[in-house]
């Protein structure tokens, strides 16, 4: 029997990159999956990528996550569709590229980076809970109603430079994480983390090869994640093989956060 065969899941940000393998990995597995894009090209984008595939079928939805009233509708759908949700994956992220050092950067840029990373993955989390978790009965093998995949950051550890706004908001993540899995924990519902490092997306292949090196020499594996690697940890957290892990973080990095330093770099 596949791992998720008869679950109803839904991946937030699911429109590109890792979302898309996240999304593939649990159709692939048995799951009816639900996925949301922040804008309509986007959805259409990433639902396009997943027919083209053919694995499987995927509701798209378009929401903002940061807008309640966007992630009501798109509870609406999920609750007239499927009657039910079994696990939720926050995967949708504001990258708050471009915003510069933290001496110039506009401070409502961070909060527009924070609306949609703490606030609104708190949101959809909390609507996953009340609308559906806490009012189903609990799964028989682990005894829990529902369960959270949350996507952070090892920057949350191991700042980069010129992004306050995105570090700033993983740090937010890995707290959150912690304080629902402790509310959230003795109702059944169980709540964890995925910390990637580097992932190889589209922006990678726009980089410059001594770039790209110099990002590798940072790993100690040498290699930087797939989407591929990121879903499969997912899955595993999501699954009932994690039963009894909650409150935890998942680092994704080829080794990056057990170093001090780079070994290129002289200490």
């Amino acid at each position: 029997m596949k791992r998720f065969e008869g679950k109803v899941v839904l991946v937030t940000g699911g429109n590109r990159n890792t979302g898309i393998e996240i999304m593939d990995l649990f159709i692939r597995e048995g799951a009816k999956v639900f996925m949301c894009g922040s804008t309509p090209a986007s959805t259409a984008r990433g639902e396009k990528i997943l027919r083209d595939r053919k694995i499987g079928d995927v509701r798209a939805i378009v929401c903002d996550i940061s807008d309640r009233d966007q992630v009501t509708a798109m509870f609406d759908v999920i609750e007239r569709e499927a009657g039910r949700l079994d696990i939720l994956v926050n995967n949708a992220a504001h990258q708050g590229l471009g915003q510069g050092g933290p001496l110039e950067m506009d401070p409502a840029k961070m909060l527009e980076v924070l609306k949609v990373n703490l606030v609104g993955g708190f949101q959809v989390t909390q609507m996953a809970c009340t609308r559906f978790f806490m009012k189903q009965a609990p799964n028989p093998a682990t005894d829990q109603r529902g369960v959270v995949v949350t996507l952070g950051s090892n920057t949350s550890m191991r700042a980069i430079r010129n992004r306050t706004s995105y570090v700033t908001s993983k740090g937010g993540i890995d707290a959150m994480v912690r304080s629902l899995a402790l509310d959230l924990g003795p109702l059944g519902i169980r709540v964890n983390e995925v910390a990637p490092g580097y992932i190889y997306t589209e922006r990678w292949d726009a980089l410059d090869e001594k770039i790209k090196a110099r990002r590798r020499l940072n790993c100690p594996l040498r290699k930087e994640a797939t989407g591929g690697d990121i879903a499969e940890a997912v899955a595993f957290l999501a699954s009932d093989a994690a039963r009894n892990i909650g409150g935890e973080r998942l680092v994704v990095d080829a080794g990056c956060s057990a170093q001090h330093m780079p070994e290129d770099v002289d200490v």
